[in-house]
């Protein structure tokens, strides 16, 4: 199984880069996007419904800013939309297709990289009730992959220039203590680390150019289970389809044919 996760920043722009044409020469099974910047109902060109794909859409209240989707090859047996937090799912969005044994998630979590100690607040709240329900989910028969932008950088290792950015959110004690309570109380893994422990390895360049004051906040996060089934990862930065680059896992994990 081959999953692609992608922070857009605005899927119609994406697009234009030729993100489209690039995903569906990956043979991806499932390919997850974020932040769309724009509602569904206003995607008229077909590039955003490839053939061979059933997309799902999860948009912001405004129609504008962090939407997200996922596309599937083999129809999930349900689409989850929202967390049921009813203080956060405006601003973090999620989707999840669900499958016999298996659900992938899609997932823009919130940011307050521009200072703002509300909502800096208002970030870490979010984290605390979603690790409440990753604990409770995790407890379920099925395995979890939850991709996208969460919005944290693990370890200093995840950051370029970890000097310059001390302070800024994304890179605070607390929330990078909060991945390790993720990863060691929790059993989830960071797939890519586990096969990739590389120091140059950045999804998100702020300024937009790749090579300066990258971050590492794309993941696809697995549960226990799934955590043997990881065979390759990688970043893929030889096209540039935006400030993000997509994130490539193959697991050993066959989806089921859909029986629709």
């Amino acid at each position: 199984m081959r999953i692609i996760s992608y922070c857009a920043d605005s899927i119609v722009e994406a697009a234009q880069n030729g993100f489209f044409d690039w995903v569906l020469q990956q043979d991806a099974d499932i390919f997850c996007i974020q932040n769309l910047a724009i509602a569904e109902y206003k995607l008229r060109d077909d590039v955003y419904f490839p053939r061979d794909y059933n997309p799902y859409f999860f948009d912001a209240a405004d129609g504008k800013s962090n939407g997200v989707a996922i596309y599937t090859r083999q129809l999930p047996k349900a689409i989850m939309t929202g967390l049921g937090f009813l203080d956060f799912d405006m601003e973090g969005r999620y989707i999840q297709a669900d499958f016999d044994n298996i659900s992938i998630g899609s997932l823009l979590a919130p940011s307050a990289y521009d200072g703002n100690d509300n909502e800096q607040i208002r970030k870490n709240q979010f984290f605390e009730q979603y690790l409440a329900h990753l604990h409770k989910v995790r407890n379920k028969r099925r395995d979890f992959v939850i991709c996208g932008n969460w919005n944290i950088a693990h370890k200093s290792i995840d950051i370029q220039d970890v000097k310059g950015n001390h302070g800024v959110s994304g890179s605070l004690t607390d929330e990078q203590q909060w991945m390790e309570r993720l990863f060691h109380e929790e059993h989830y893994a960071d797939a890519f680390r586990l096969v990739n422990t590389d120091a140059d390895e950045f999804s998100w360049w702020p300024g937009g150019e790749p090579g300066k004051d990258g971050w590492r906040v794309d993941y696809q996060i697995v549960s226990e289970r799934m955590i043997p089934k990881v065979e390759h990862g990688a970043i893929y930065k030889v096209q540039q389809f935006g400030k993000h680059a997509p994130i490539i896992m193959d697991y050993d994990y066959e989806l089921p044919e859909s029986a629709f």
